[in-house]
């Protein structure tokens, strides 16, 4: 096992883009296709891919989902697809598509029973999402921050058989100000689990940072904005944290 770098693609109406903190008004497109963006970072030996339907994600339902569909048939890496996923017939669309893991998010907050019974039957083919805003958990593609404390949400979910969780501290998100590292390693410390860390990853020296914690349960970041603005290349990000491709 290695720390793994997941570059980042968000789907909006067919193109790759970044929001500024989640806000749907501060958008800026980076290209055209996100099966060719896929591509390029497959070319630059990621084996991982974090996708999200920012559309479904809003929309509570999928609408990006074929460009995933075609990256898992058509590319030799591994899928991560958020956004949009409410049912099982979500969760199973993606899985027999050759998706490799399906992250639930904002139904995972608002039906927990739901999320724990796709967990016990998917297992580690699925993750929670965990977007968070000042500790609590954000949902509807973040327009909506509810009560529920991450860390909490987190044990329930790691009690119930949850395996990997994606963690976003939206303050950060898009922002290149630097990841939580503290909110992220108090996540795997808490639930005993893997943390995929999202959110401010602007250098090389953060994902130093954050792979320092690998033995505690930290096991990957996914970088968006740093790979699209330049900052490093996804090459770069893997010869850095060692990931053997």
């Amino acid at each position: 096992m290695s720390f793994t770098i997941f570059p980042a693609i968000d789907m909006r109406s067919g193109k790759c883009v970044r929001l500024l903190q989640g806000d749907y008004n501060q958008e800026t497109v980076y290209g055209d296709s996100p099966l060719e963006m896929a591509k390029c970072f497959v070319d630059e030996g990621a084996s991982w891919i974090h996708m999200v339907d920012l559309d479904g994600a809003k929309d509570g339902k999928r609408i990006n989902d074929s460009f995933a569909v075609k990256a898992a048939k058509e590319l030799a890496a591994n899928i991560q697809i958020g956004g949009g996923i409410r049912s099982e017939a979500d969760i199973a669309h993606y899985l027999e598509n050759g998706i490799a893991r399906v992250i639930l998010g904002s139904v995972a907050v608002s039906d927990p029973a739901f999320a724990i019974e796709m967990i016990r039957k998917y297992g580690d083919q699925l993750a929670i999402g965990l977007d968070a805003k000042n500790g609590y958990v954000a949902t509807e593609g973040w327009l909506q921050t509810s009560q529920v404390q991450a860390v909490e949400l987190g044990k329930r979910f790691a009690d119930a058989g949850a395996e990997t969780f994606i963690f976003t501290d939206i303050a950060t998100d898009g922002m290149l100000s630097g990841p939580n590292v503290e909110a992220v390693k108090q996540l795997a410390k808490e639930t005993g689990k893997n943390v995929i860390a999202s959110g401010g990853v602007s250098s090389l020296t953060d994902l130093n940072k954050l792979q320092e914690f690998y033995y505690d349960g930290v096991i990957g970041a996914i970088v968006g904005k740093a790979i699209y603005e330049g900052r490093f290349s996804v090459s770069e990000a893997l010869s850095e944290v060692n990931v053997s491709c």
